[in-house]
């Protein structure tokens, strides 16, 4: 999975920019009344945009990647 990351970030010898996805997204959805859905969404969201907007919800100007995926049905997906 974090090889994933890597190569959406700008190929395979980017490693030390890929962050730990499993970490950033149990703290972002600690808080969550829905905790598995939104670690699933989370996971996903961080594998495709190598970013997790810090807190437990909201800032998500620091990682517009993350803001803009939206779902089939054109709302956001990422917690």
């Amino acid at each position: 999975m974090k090889l994933l990351a890597a190569y959406a970030s700008g190929g395979p010898n980017n490693y030390e920019n890929v962050i730990d996805c499993r970490a950033k997204c149990d703290y972002r959805c600690s808080k969550s009344s829905r905790h598995k859905m939104c670690i699933r969404a989370c996971n996903t969201c961080c594998q495709r945009c190598n970013c997790v907007p810090p807190g437990t919800s909201g800032n998500y100007e620091k990682c517009p990647c993350y803001w803009h995926m939206k779902t089939h049905g054109g709302r956001r997906k990422c917690p």
